[in-house]
Formats: structure tokens, C-alpha cells, sequence
């Protein structure tokens, strides 16, 4: 019999790719899927699931929000790029933890867990005071912004360091981060770079690059407004700054 799955993450693409991969398995029967938290918790008030694919940090409600805001606690899978969450994950007795890009042999392991744990109680209901504490706990603490992104090549997962990104670009529905003159494929999109990364080191320069202004050696006027940033990496990148984003740059970099 397979397991009902219900999956929420804020991101599109991972959210694309986890619906993937877990139709892959042939174990998982997707009942439904959605970027909105708020949504969510109005399909699981309604309807019943084995387990809960559920992202922590996410504008509106956190993950851990939307739990403590459920009656029946299904058992929970999160999914999530910073791994600083895992700790707290495992105080609420989820089955498991899948740091992005879901790694699929890992994804097995989280359903084989599942499996094992089929007609095991549910968490008590003192739960939802402790996924309340996590929740407070986590929108008042500063943000803690990763220092690594992964990146698929095949099989293979690397973890370049961001210090390391002069920027990221977007080309053919692909995201890339540039470090030390080398691309490097991510699944997160521009936007959602944007939200996930530092604001005091990345801003976004065009609709499709994301800057690293810690490698900005100096900036000059094209035309119409327009500006581009030369890099200090070893090819002197150029990267062109879209009229719309040249005060926003101008007052992040202090000129």
C-alpha cells in the first residue's frame, strides 16, 4: 500500500524536483503539492496524510508555524537548504531530515523509515507547545545564512563556498554560480537565491544575475542609465546593471 504524501515548499523548482523523485520510487502516492503555507494547512486540516514533506523556512509561516497550527500531527519529513534546522527538526520527532538538492538515496531512507513506523502513535499532544517555542524561537533569531551551495553533476554533489561566487546567472531555465571562473549548476532560481542568501553580501543587478559585492572591483556608466560592475576575479567579468537596479547597488556599495 502506498504512502499518501502531501509536499510544501516555498521554492518551485524543489518542489518540482521532490514530486519527481518520490513518483520515481513508485512507494509514494502525491496528494497534493503547494508553495503556500497557508494553503497547506487547509488541505491537512482537511484531509489526512501519512507524512508531510515540509520546508522550515518560509515567508508567511515556517514550517514549524504550520505544524503547531495543525490537530492531527502526520508524520514529517523536512526538507530544507540550511542544514543549521536539523537539530530543532528532530525535537519535533520528524522521521527525517533531506538537505536540498534531495539526494535520492536519501530520499529511500526516509521512506524505508516510514515504512518501519506505519501505526506507531502519533506525538503527544504537549507537541504543539514545543513546535510553538521552535516557531517564536526561529522568527526571532537573526537569519543564518548559509556558506555553501550545492551543486548536481550527475550523481555527485559538490558544495562550492559562497565566499568563492562572484556572482550567479541565469540561462536556458538554469541557474549557475561562477567561482574561480568555473559555472556550477544549482537548483534554486534567481529569485529564490535572492530571498535564501545574505543581503549584505548578494544583490540582485538584473533579472538574471545575482552579484557577490564582495568581488566588485569598480563600476562604470554604459548608456541610458545603465551601469556595469567589472569584477575583481581573474577574467575582469563584466556584468551589466539594469537601470532599475542601478540605485539600489549604488546604495549598498555607498556611492
Amino acid at each position: 500500500m502506498k504512502l499518501i504524501a502531501y509536499l510544501v515548499d516555498d521554492e518551485p523548482l524543489a518542489l518540482d524536483r521532490l514530486n519527481r523523485l518520490l513518483e520515481k520510487t513508485g512507494h509514494v502516492e502525491i496528494a497534493g503539492s503547494t508553495t503556500d503555507p497557508e494553503s497547506a494547512l487547509d488541505f491537512l486540516s482537511r484531509h489526512p496524510v501519512d507524512v508531510l514533506f515540509l520546508d522550515i523556512q518560509m515567508p508567511g509561516l515556517t514550517g514549524f508555524e504550520l505544524l503547531a497550527r495543525l490537530e492531527r500531527q502526520p508524520a514529517v519529513v523536512f526538507t530544507t537548504a540550511y542544514d543549521q534546522y536539523a537539530l530543532k527538526a528532530f525535537e519535533v520527532n520528524s522521521i527525517d531530515y533531506l538537505l536540498k538538492p534531495i539526494d535520492p538515496k536519501q530520499l529511500d531512507r526516509a521512506l524505508m523509515k516510514l515504512e518501519q513506523l506505519r501505526g506507531t502513535p502519533k506525538p503527544a499532544p504537549d507537541m504543539h507547545l514545543l513546535l510553538e517555542q521552535l516557531a517564536a524561537g526561529l522568527r526571532k533569531s537573526d537569519p543564518d545564512y548559509p556558506d555553501k551551495i550545492a551543486s548536481r553533476i550527475g550523481e555527485r554533489v559538490c558544495f562550492v563556498e559562497l565566499r568563492r561566487v562572484t556572482h550567479f546567472y541565469a540561462q536556458d531555465k538554469l541557474t549557475y554560480a561562477v567561482a574561480a571562473g568555473k559555472s556550477h549548476c544549482v537548483d534554486h532560481s534567481i529569485s529564490e537565491l535572492e530571498r535564501k542568501l545574505d543581503p549584505k553580501r548578494f544583490i540582485r543587478i538584473h533579472r538574471a544575475t545575482l552579484l557577490n559585492t564582495d568581488w566588485v572591483k569598480e563600476v562604470a556608466p554604459l548608456f541610458a542609465g545603465s551601469y556595469v560592475v567589472k569584477l575583481n576575479d581573474e577574467k575582469s567579468t563584466e556584468l551589466t546593471v539594469a537601470r532599475d537596479r542601478v540605485r539600489d547597488l549604488k546604495t549598498r556599495l555607498g556611492w
